[in-house]
């Protein structure tokens, strides 16, 4: 590798690129209002999510420099993260001057670690991490920082900002929010309607942001959590939970349930109590979730979208750092140093538009 690039790259991933807020195509207008920072966005949209596809030819897809990309996600143990793994690969493939180095999926933080170490005595461009765990990775990342390497971090967050050169993420807090928005104008002229959550692992402070939304939206229009479980975003651990819910709980009339892959379990446990008084909100936007919105013969009538187009955002954003190019359609120089995806509500009104991109739960 040339001095000259090895320096351009450095100065490619060390620079701090102010934007104010960024037109990234995945995205959405942010729920919450965000505070202003140097380099940080949230990212904007008007249309389903589909990663990286504009529709058009830009100067940005204009073959460029080649670019070596290391991935790394957690294994593939629920749909949401398959999804995440199909996209980075699909996203990769549309460029020529891209060569994906996909590393094996593993739960196993020393694995994820010594996979990333390997791209970096490999001397890869850039690497695009979804870590297992954010903490236990963030060593490691700052290690290929230091090495010149751009790294974009996906959906669990480094403890350091310096990890990472840019950052995509979902929006946990904002999807609480727009399913406490939604519920609240279905049942806002009804202060005692009695809502229900079915949380995913308490313990992640990605449930919390969740929750938090959720109560935060809900006390806008005067309505509370009456009835809250926590599952374990499985399919078994929904129907438990559900069940649960549903014994201590003689009337509901909505519910929001976080996660459309444990929802399998939590629709099954609703079946085998026969209740139908209420109508449920899911969260993540599965295929099979928008299906049963779009037949509108289930409890089921919106669900919240949690991106799962946010590491093939990542292989995006890598390839344009590597190459020196910055966002399209914003008028600062360079790529954000953070991009917030946005959590729309799917209904019968506009699921067809986001069932192209849905993951199979």
């Amino acid at each position: 590798m040339s001095a000259r690039l090895t320096t351009r790259r450095r100065l490619a991933t060390m620079t701090v690129a102010t934007a104010a807020a960024a037109l990234l195509v995945t995205g959405c207008t942010s729920n919450t209002a965000e505070p202003e920072d140097d380099g940080d966005t949230t990212a904007s949209d008007s249309d389903s999510g589909d990663s990286g596809d504009s529709g058009g030819t830009s100067a940005n897809d204009e073959p460029g420099e080649d670019v070596v990309i290391g991935f790394s996600a957690p294994a593939a143990d629920h749909g949401w993260m398959g999804a995440i793994t199909k996209a980075a690969v699909a996203e990769a493939e549309k460029y020529d001057d891209v060569e994906l180095r996909q590393a094996e999926a593993t739960n196993d933080v020393s694995l994820q670690i010594s996979q990333i170490e390997t791209f970096i005595n490999d001397g890869v461009d850039a690497i695009v991490l979804l870590p297992f765990d954010g903490t236990a990775l963030t060593e490691v990342a700052e290690k290929a920082m230091e090495a010149g390497i751009t790294v974009v971090n996906v959906d669990r967050e480094f403890s350091s900002p310096t990890a990472a050169r840019t950052t995509v993420l979902g929006d946990n807090y904002g999807m609480g929010v727009s399913a406490g928005h939604y519920i609240c104008e279905q049942l806002g002229d009804n202060p005692d309607a009695v809502v229900a959550e079915i949380a995913g692992i308490d313990s992640l402070p990605l449930t919390q942001d969740r929750s938090q939304g959720f109560e935060d939206a809900l006390g806008e229009c005067g309505l509370d959590v009456d009835n809250r479980v926590a599952a374990d975003f499985t399919v078994q651990g929904g129907e438990t939970a559900t069940s649960n819910l549903l014994q201590s709980a003689p009337q509901i009339d909505a519910i929001w349930n976080h996660d459309d892959d444990q929802g399998v379990g939590v629709l099954a446990a609703i079946e085998n109590a026969g209740r139908d008084e209420f109508f449920m909100v899911g969260g993540a936007g599965s295929k099979n979730v928008m299906e049963d919105i779009k037949s509108g013969d289930s409890v089921l009538q919106a669900t919240v979208v949690y991106p799962s187009t946010q590491a093939a955002d990542g292989i995006e954003l890598a390839r344009l750092i590597v190459q020196g190019k910055s966002m399209e359609d914003t008028v600062s120089v360079g790529v954000p140093r953070t991009v917030q995806l946005f959590a729309p509500v799917v209904t019968a009104d506009n699921v067809d538009e986001y069932l192209p991109t849905a993951f199979e739960s």
